[in-house]
């Protein structure tokens, strides 16, 4: 059988490098004994290492080309091979409700819904690994002050532990992306609630971060009525601009923000 055409529709760059790819497979070897899924496995450069593995392993690809050559190249796997998009699936059906492990070559233009998709099933994802762009995974593990510190970084670190592993240039792919490439590992951590009401630290989060040049004071207005004494109250945080802010003082200033508003909703 031919091999599967990248298509670039579905942002499809097949890595050729052999030993990349066992690299990045051995990854999930950081949280042993449990299942693993592989997303967007393509003609199966990973698959193959993945499924030597001595644990059970499903790999889900939508593209219908890449199903039928997986199906011909590995026929022990054939009836662990979901022709579905991952993004659309019930992820507690995969594996009868059991936690696995999630990995990946992913296509860059969809990687951070993949993850938001992960945090949305963060106790059924004990760790994720895989290869995204380069500067997605800088976001994703970076820290307080830093410029790529933003939504990523927060969101996942507030319930992951996040570890940038290696990088990986362009030329090890076909064809070759015009970016560089990242393998992150992520570990979920012990926190099993934030402490705050947790849809409302997201909306702080992203309302702040995208208006990351401006002070908190300047992005939260939308959020508060025009005569708001809340900038007055708590002015010493407000002057800070969302990157300067740690993980605990998000979940700090949710619960300030959410404390106001309860005591100043008229009845």
């Amino acid at each position: 059988m031919k091999q599967v055409r990248p298509k670039k529709n579905l942002g499809q760059h097949f890595l050729t490098d052999l030993s990349i790819a066992k690299r990045i497979a051995d990854t999930v070897d950081a949280c042993p004994d449990i299942p693993v899924l592989e997303v967007g496995p393509g003609m199966g450069v990973m698959t193959q290492y993945l499924v030597e593995k001595p644990r059970p392993f499903k790999v889900v690809e939508i593209d219908r080309e890449s199903v039928d050559y997986l199906n011909e190249h590995f026929p022990k796997l054939r009836e662990n091979i979901l022709g579905e998009d991952f993004l659309r699936m019930d992820l507690q059906k995969v594996f009868g409700g059991e936690q696995f492990v999630l990995t990946g070559n992913y296509p860059y233009d969809i990687s951070s819904q993949i993850f938001f998709k992960m945090l949305d099933n963060r106790d059924l994802i004990p760790c994720c690994t895989g290869m995204i762009q380069r500067e997605v995974a800088l976001r994703m593990a970076s820290q307080p002050g830093n410029k790529q510190y933003g939504i990523l970084s927060v969101l996942i670190q507030a319930w992951y532990d996040v570890e940038y592993l290696f990088t990986v240039e362009p030329g090890v792919f076909n064809p070759p992306p015009k970016v560089q490439s990242a393998v992150i590992r992520m570990t979920r951590n012990k926190v099993r609630k934030l402490g705050c009401n947790e849809e409302l630290f997201k909306r702080i989060v992203k309302t702040t971060f995208n208006q990351r040049r401006k002070m908190l004071r300047v992005s939260l207005k939308q959020m508060l009525p025009a005569d708001s004494t809340f900038f007055n109250e708590y002015s010493s945080v407000l002057t800070k601009r969302p990157e300067q802010l740690t993980i605990p003082e998000f979940v700090e200033l949710t619960n300030w923000l959410e404390n106001y508003l309860c005591a100043n909703t008229n009845d």
